[in-house]
C-alpha cells in the first residue's frame, strides 16, 4: 500500500480537517497552490480579462497606459501581489503590504464601489466555475465556502462596501453586472488585445495563432461579443474546451503535489529576475494620495 501522502485524496483529507469559516486561508492555499494551481492561475487570468469588458474599467486601464504599454509588468505585478496575499496570508506583514499597495493604486483613481464589488466577485466565481468545468475533480463545498470567506475578508481590507454574504450572492452580482454593463468600447478592446497578445506570446511562434483562437473560444459568448471578437467555429470551440477537459482527466492520475506551485517561479513572470519587494510592485501615479492605502481593519 502506498504511504498516505501519495494517495490522490491526501489534500482533500487535509481540507476535511479544516473549518472553512475560520481556516479559509489554509484551504485557499491548498486549493490554489497544491490541488488546482494551474487551473487557479488560468481562472484568475480569465477573471481579470472579463473585467475589461466593463467600459468604466476598460477605459480606465487604457487611459493609464499600463495595460497597453507595460503589459508584461502589469501582468507580473498583479499576479505577484495576489499570490503573496494567498501564500503569506492576509494578516501577515507581506499580506498587509500587498493590500496596502492595491489600496494605494486604486485610491489614485475614481473607481466606483460597484466596479470594485464586481471585480471581487469575478475572483470568487470564475475559479469555482472553471474547476467545475475543467478540474481533475469536483470542487468541495468547503473550498467554495473558503473562497467566499477569503474574498469577503479581502473586500473588508480594501474598504469595499456591500460585499455579498455567500457564493450565490457573488454569482448573481457578477452575472447581473455583466448583463447591465457589457458593451463594446474601443479602449477596452485595446486592453483586451494587449493582454491576449501577451498570453499567446508565452507560446512558440508557430502555435500562437492557434492559441489566440483557442483563447477566444474559451470566452463566454457575451464576453466575446462585448470585445467584438469573431465567433469561433464549432470545431475550434470543441477542441479548446475538450483539451482542457482532457487535461483534467490526465491530472487525475498524477500524485498529489508536495510543494506549492508559485507563480514567482514560473517562466511567465519576467519583470523581476532578481526577486521583488511587495512594496515596490504596481504603479505609483504622481497624484497618489500619501495617506491612502491602509487596510481598513
Amino acid at each position: 500500500m502506498r504511504p498516505l501522502f501519495w494517495q490522490r485524496s491526501h489534500w482533500q483529507q487535509q481540507i476535511s480537517r479544516l473549518d472553512p469559516e475560520t481556516q479559509y486561508e489554509q484551504i485557499a492555499r491548498i486549493t490554489g497552490m497544491l490541488e488546482f494551481p494551474w487551473d487557479s492561475q488560468q481562472a484568475l487570468s480569465f477573471a481579470l480579462f472579463r473585467t475589461y469588458a466593463v467600459p468604466s474599467i476598460g477605459r480606465l486601464l487604457y487611459d493609464t497606459g499600463e495595460f497597453t504599454q507595460a503589459t508584461q509588468k502589469r501582468h507580473d505585478d498583479t499576479a505577484l501581489i495576489l499570490e503573496t496575499l494567498v501564500a503569506e496570508g492576509l494578516e501577515s506583514p507581506d499580506g498587509r503590504a500587498g493590500v496596502r499597495r492595491m489600496n494605494q493604486m486604486h485610491g489614485s483613481y475614481d473607481i466606483s464601489n460597484d466596479d470594485m464589488r464586481y471585480v471581487l466577485s469575478t475572483f470568487v466565481v470564475t475559479p469555482v466555475r472553471w474547476i467545475e468545468r475543467y478540474g481533475w475533480r469536483e470542487g468541495l463545498a468547503a473550498e467554495k465556502t473558503a473562497a467566499v470567506r477569503y474574498y469577503q475578508r479581502l473586500g473588508r481590507l480594501m474598504g469595499i462596501q456591500d460585499v455579498p454574504a455567500d457564493y450565490d450572492g457573488f454569482a448573481e452580482l457578477m452575472d447581473a453586472y455583466e448583463q447591465q454593463t457589457y458593451v463594446f468600447d474601443p479602449k477596452a478592446r485595446a486592453v483586451a488585445d494587449a493582454t491576449l497578445d501577451l498570453f499567446v506570446g508565452f507560446y512558440p511562434r508557430p502555435v500562437r495563432p492557434l492559441m489566440r483562437r483557442f483563447s477566444i473560444a474559451l470566452l463566454d459568448d457575451h464576453l466575446r461579443e462585448a470585445f467584438d471578437y469573431p465567433r469561433p467555429s464549432r470545431l475550434v470551440s470543441r477542441l479548446a474546451h475538450g483539451s482542457l477537459v482532457a487535461r483534467g482527466r490526465i491530472v487525475r492520475f498524477l500524485p498529489p503535489r508536495r510543494k506549492p506551485a508559485l507563480l514567482r517561479d514560473n517562466h511567465r513572470i519576467r519583470s523581476y529576475p532578481g526577486g521583488f519587494m511587495i512594496e515596490r510592485l504596481g504603479t505609483f501615479p504622481a497624484t497618489m494620495p500619501q495617506d491612502s492605502g491602509t487596510p481598513t481593519g
